[in-house]
């Protein structure tokens, strides 16, 4: 049984994956409160689903990726179980995790989207960095940047952490906090070895507020 907020399909609009056709898994809870927050309805709102029901709501669109996210969906013990489930029935999955949680827990073959929050955010005290070293083939790293000093903290990170060799670096500015193209400009002054990315969803459905 885990805590659902939503479920519904809808375009990929972050990730290298973006663009991508994709059913989503929306879990209630987050132990952060991050200041550019969209999805804060996700905090509490919910209903107890059992996995074969989930299962079955997924199945009801012909489509090969899911993603698992919330809130935080590793606060929910049965997050792995449900990711090894999906697994085994041929989805790709992957899941969108705030990088407090021990992604370890997480069954093989599973895409692991790590958000590592910057001081902008107000969370970035949170971080497990021994998720760094968890890091497996095909898992990303996210920086969602709020103005030039999370840019500079952002880049202290990927170089001390080694980052570039570890997994996808992606940067994507809050959304009307920071300049899309001052951000692209400063990554193309850098030469950074990051992927610049736009939540393709919020420019698709700017008003809608859920289920996109």
């Amino acid at each position: 049984m885990l805590k659902v907020n939503e479920i519904f399909y809808s375009i990929q609009g972050e990730s290298s994956y973006a663009g991508v056709p994709c059913v989503f898994i929306r879990l209630t809870g987050c132990n952060l409160r991050c200041s550019y927050c969209d999805t804060e309805y996700a905090y509490d709102e919910g209903r107890d689903v059992r996995i074969p029901d989930i299962l079955a709501a997924v199945g009801g669109y012909d489509c090969p990726w899911v993603e698992i996210s919330g809130g935080e969906p590793l606060l929910q013990s049965e997050t792995p179980m449900l990711a090894k489930q999906l697994l085994d029935k041929g989805y790709r999955v992957l899941i969108e995790t705030n990088g407090t949680q021990n992604i370890d827990v997480l069954p093989k073959g599973t895409i692991s989207i790590m958000d590592i929050k910057c001081p902008g955010s107000g969370e970035h005290h949170q971080t497990d960095w021994k998720n760094v070293d968890r890091l497996g083939p095909g898992d990303e790293v996210k920086f969602v940047l709020t103005d030039e000093a999370d840019y500079a903290w952002a880049k202290d990170v990927i170089s001390r952490y080694g980052l570039t060799e570890k997994a996808t670096i992606l940067f994507s500015p809050a959304h009307d906090r920071l300049d899309p193209a001052q951000l692209a400009r400063w990554i193309l002054d850098d030469g950074l070895k990051v992927r610049l990315q736009l939540q393709i969803h919020n420019i698709l459905w700017p008003d809608a507020q859920r289920g996109k």
